[in-house]
């Protein structure tokens, strides 16, 4: 349990810091020269986006929050065997790094109305996340010729499916990022890109936390995590 709490918290921490830096906080009703009995404004459909894409990664952060619990409680039982990991994995992680710095070069790019920039980072953005997906298939064919089946053993079957969630929801984001790629090469301008653009790059900065914190699952890292955080709260 105190790895949901830690994981959910940091979560929570970490999205109402970016509603605050969105403005999504802010009591228009009680602003100066607000006329009385009039209609409260609407809010814009910027602020609907970005609310929607908040609560979307609150429920992705509490699917992975139990997952990783359940990865946890199962292998302190006495039949875990966990499986060698896959030595791309780490080369995966870089790929997905450079994933979320190019659309984060992309979204510097769109508040400066820097075309250029935002073109270079969804184009390098997409194809290092394609890398990603391709490497995790290569782990998955890898791990499968050495033996390591799905329903072999438990820490097996946990494996595919902490790398398979994971990926399912990168192919997700992919979907929304050709969605704005395409956007932008049928002659989109900036203003037109800056929203998908933004909402892109957190969406990717999430999943690549949510998969360092996954491969320190893997790796046995994460115990010395939670180990730590438990003398900090104590």
């Amino acid at each position: 349990m105190s790895v949901i709490l830690i994981f959910l918290l940091a979560i929570v921490a970490v999205m109402l810091w970016w509603l605050w830096r969105q403005g999504l906080f802010s009591k228009p009703w009680l602003e100066v020269g607000v006329v009385g009995g009039m209609a409260a404004p609407a809010p814009s459909p910027s602020q609907v986006a970005r609310i929607g894409l908040l609560v979307f990664l609150v429920v992705v952060g509490s699917l992975f929050a139990l997952t990783v619990s359940a990865y946890l409680m199962r292998s302190a039982l006495v039949d875990w065997r966990a499986p060698p990991l896959p030595g791309i994995l780490f080369a995966n992680t870089f790929a997905l790094l450079v994933s979320s710095l190019a659309l984060q070069t992309a979204k510097v790019g769109a508040r400066r109305g820097d075309l250029d920039s935002v073109r270079t980072g969804l184009l390098a953005g997409g194809f290092t996340a394609l890398v990603f997906l391709g490497g995790q298939l290569f782990a998955w064919r890898q791990l499968n010729a050495e033996g390591y089946y799905l329903a072999s053993n438990p820490a097996n079957a946990f494996f595919y499916l902490l790398t398979a969630l994971h990926g399912v929801h990168v192919a997700g984001g992919l979907v929304g990022l050709g969605r704005v790629t395409r956007k932008m090469l049928r002659g989109a301008g900036v203003a037109e890109l800056r929203l998908g653009v933004d909402l892109c790059a957190t969406y990717w900065h999430v999943l690549l936390l949510i998969w360092l914190v996954l491969l320190g699952l893997l790796t046995g890292r994460i115990g010395e995590f939670v180990a730590i955080c438990r003398q900090l709260l104590t």
